[in-house]
């Protein structure tokens, strides 16, 4: 009887295909910058690329923040809970009450007070200790909407870059966007727009990654879908200039005498 073949062992770093992780990420997108610089040397698709760069060491520094309790917010937030704890308490202890029999409008007026009273001290609790997750909430927030600021001026770029303007099919306009790339390079440039558009939603990603909170999680979903509808649109061109002709474009490429200016 043949033995039995042990199973595999597991990969050391097995635990990197559970999550993202941020400095991978960031060397993606030096890596991304690179090979735009030398497509497209000194374009403006580059200079943002490298802002993403240091959108991405930002988020990467923000995370491990998030990913670690605020212990002087818990003392002071703690503290303050314990005080009122001892303060409820002693007034409990030390409220006088009178000689006399209670009727039933004494009873249901001191009952609302002590429903009040219960309540704001709750409520005062309940703020206390989630002091710590606003605080990471709002500056998630604020990191979020800058991303989603660098997706939408990723999409400017791509905006004019339009797959039959190498045809020269009519006359340029005096205000027409001018078409300097060849086929192949506009399908590298709208290619470059997907990738980062893609790697801006993998470091929005993050942020929920170490911090489960509902309110980061569906501005992440929303800066994610924003993301992916941009890029259809990217990936739509891109199709259009695989099915356009070769001899088609070799012919109109001969027609324009401009010269090559990379936006």
């Amino acid at each position: 009887m043949d033995a039995e073949t042990p199973p595999s062992a597991p990969p050391k770093d097995d635990v990197t295909y559970r999550q993202l992780d941020a400095s991978r990420i960031v060397m993606t997108l030096v890596h991304l910058r690179r090979r735009i610089d030398e497509r497209f040397p000194n374009s403006s698709l580059a200079r943002i690329c490298e802002e993403l760069v240091r959108h991405g060491q930002k988020t990467s520094e923000r995370t491990r923040d998030f990913s670690r309790p605020f212990y002087l917010f818990r003392s002071i937030s703690w503290l303050f809970v314990g005080l009122l704890m001892v303060a409820s308490i002693a007034v409990f202890f030390w409220v006088r009450w009178p000689n006399k029999d209670l009727d039933i409008l004494d009873l249901v007026q001191i009952g609302e007070a002590a429903i009040n009273d219960v309540v704001l001290i709750g409520a005062a609790i309940y703020f206390l200790v989630r002091l710590e997750t606003r605080i990471k909430r709002k500056k998630a927030l604020r990191a979020l909407h800058e991303l989603r600021s660098a997706a939408h001026i990723i999409d400017m770029h791509q905006l004019t870059k339009d797959p039959e303007r190498l045809l020269n099919r009519g006359p340029a306009m005096p205000h027409s966007p001018k078409s300097t790339m060849s086929a192949f390079e506009l399908s590298r440039y709208l290619d470059y727009c997907s990738e980062m558009l893609s790697l801006t939603g993998k470091l929005a990603a993050l942020y929920v990654q170490s911090f489960d909170d509902e309110v980061v999680l569906a501005s992440v979903n929303e800066l994610e879908s924003l993301c992916t509808g941009l890029g259809r649109k990217i990936w739509q061109k891109i199709m259009i200039l695989q099915t356009l002709d070769p001899d088609l474009l070799k012919r109109s490429l001969k027609k324009s005498d401009e010269d090559r200016v990379f936006e």
